[in-house]
């Protein structure tokens, strides 16, 4: 019952996904898939389903932050009291 095709992704490694608080998207690679809701054996064979939570390469969001924002992501701040040493 339904539609007459069904397709399968063999090797699905990138895709488009969104930063929803900063209203952006960016295509980039997937590294993991972390949590899977109705099967555990869905994440150990790496298996992207609907719903299945997946780690993403944050490069490319990195870079939109660096050039929106004008600071770079990831960067813990010197505190004043602090001195460099070269």
């Amino acid at each position: 019952s339904g539609g007459t095709y069904k397709f399968r992704a063999l090797r699905l490694d990138h895709g488009t996904f969104s930063w929803s608080s900063e209203a952006t998207s960016r295509k980039t690679r997937i590294l993991d898939v972390v949590y899977n809701a109705s099967n555990n054996e869905l994440v150990r064979t790496q298996t992207l389903v609907k719903s299945a939570i997946v780690q993403v390469d944050a490069a490319p969001f990195k870079a939109w932050y660096q050039t929106h924002y004008g600071t770079e992501l990831g960067v813990k701040k010197e505190k004043e009291g602090d001195v460099k040493v070269n």
